[in-house]
């Protein structure tokens, strides 16, 4: 394509594109949202449908019908959220969460560009959420326990009033009642099959809660290693206390993790359950040894600083590794080769055992249909020949008066084949 016509085109497509741009709806900016968040707890935030439904120009539902909205919502001058950060919406008539867990490395503010569409007339709403994480001041928890809850999803157990329900469940198995959770994640996301389509079948959420509090000796019972055996073997675990999770939550106890130090920390405990007396037990869980990555440097030489490059590697000895790859396909072929000739060669009958194991009938028939074709390859390559016997006409065509094929001499010479 010549230069002229192309540039023609961009300025087509420019023209198209502006057209397009501005028969579109307006773009509304709702103002910034600004909260907080601690390190070593959830962070939820609802991205509620009716503040963006109303910001919207047409702005009511119609017909009782709520208006579709979608959600995106990215981190400042990059194109996805932060790796602490995710984002759920089951339904676009439902509301959107932001929801994670903020380490010691995220401490900051942290920019978040959330934009609304509504579905039915492309409009578009923008906010910036503005989430500053701040250290918790007594650090995390140093007992934390995580929970798998199979029956329900990661967007039901988001909302306050689910998770305070959830607390309170867990302090009646914890036997504390300075719990709070520390992170929520969907079983999807630590590698969980996506449920069928039947109603009841949800995709399970696993709740990490921390606590400065010891574990209960029926969390402790839960996950002992008899415990896992029962349940490699499809049995329930072993737990001597009553479950207060039901009938809300169904917790999958052979799912169930406890993390605490290998000695009491020094942060004061706090009062148990009023409703519960417990036994002190520690729970001792060696920590796992971490090998040490390798230490990253700015990429640059220092000053008077020479390059380095790797060694040669030394000398590798390929000579059985090409008679291996050579020999041993022209053995095989070899070997196929001899069976092959063995078979073609060795092993055929010939003509006189076949003649001997045949009747003489067969070879009478054989006989005679070779020697008719040999008669009627002589007969073919001479045309001066008699006619054959077999194609003598038996009667006349057009009188319909039969002759006989095989006449006497005399009878040949006087009748005409065809009267005059």
């Amino acid at each position: 394509m010549e230069a002229p016509e192309l540039l023609r085109l961009w300025v087509l497509a420019a023209v198209a594109l502006g057209g397009s741009r501005a028969a579109l709806p307006d773009h509304r900016v709702l103002p910034d949202d600004r909260v907080s968040s601690k390190t070593g707890a959830i962070f939820v935030h609802k991205l509620e449908r009716e503040l963006f439904q109303e910001a919207f120009l047409t702005g009511r539902e119609d017909d009782g019908v709520a208006t579709p909205i979608t959600f995106q919502a990215h981190l400042r001058d990059h194109p996805d959220l932060p790796r602490w950060l995710r984002y759920i919406q089951r339904d676009p008539h439902q509301s959107g969460y932001l929801y994670g867990c903020p380490t010691a490395t995220e401490l900051g503010t942290h920019t978040i560009e959330v934009l609304a569409y509504n579905r039915h007339t492309y409009e578009t709403v923008a906010q910036r959420l503005i989430v500053t994480v701040i250290p918790a001041p007594g650090g995390e928890p140093p007992y934390q326990g995580e929970f798998l809850v199979g029956n329900r999803n990661v967007e039901e157990l988001l909302p306050v009033a689910t998770r305070n329900i959830f607390l309170q469940a867990t302090a009646g198995v914890w036997e504390w009642d300075d719990l709070h959770i520390i992170n929520i994640t969907s079983a999807l996301d630590r590698g969980g099959r996506v449920p069928l389509p039947i109603e009841g079948r949800k995709e399970g959420v696993y709740v990490k809660v921390g606590s400065w509090g010891t574990f209960s000796p029926c969390l402790v019972a839960a996950a002992s290693p008899e415990s896992r055996f029962r349940c490699s073997l499809g049995q329930q675990p072993l737990a001597s206390c009553y479950d207060t999770f039901a009938p809300h939550f169904t917790i999958r106890w052979c799912n169930l993790t406890l993390v605490s130090p290998t000695c009491p920390p020094p942060h004061p405990m706090k009062h148990p359950h009023p409703l519960l007396t417990i036994t002190p037990l520690q729970l001792q869980v060696w920590p796992n040894p971490t090998t040490p990555g390798p230490v990253w440097g700015s990429g640059v030489l220092e000053e008077g600083g020479d390059f380095q490059p790797p060694t040669d590697a030394p000398p590798q000895d390929l000579l059985p590794g090409y008679l291996v790859t050579l020999l041993v396909p022209l053995a095989v072929a070899m070997l196929l080769c001899l069976l092959l000739g063995h078979l073609m060669c060795c092993r055929r009958e010939g003509v006189q055992k076949r003649d001997l194991e045949t009747s003489d009938i067969q070879l009478v028939h054989h006989t005679t249909i070779h020697s008719d074709t040999e008669e009627l390859r002589h007969m073919a390559s001479s045309r001066d020949g008699p006619r054959p016997l077999s194609t003598l006409p038996m009667f006349n065509v057009r009188t319909g008066q039969r002759i006989n094929p095989m006449p006497t001499p005399s009878d040949g010479a006087r009748v005409p084949l065809l009267p005059p």
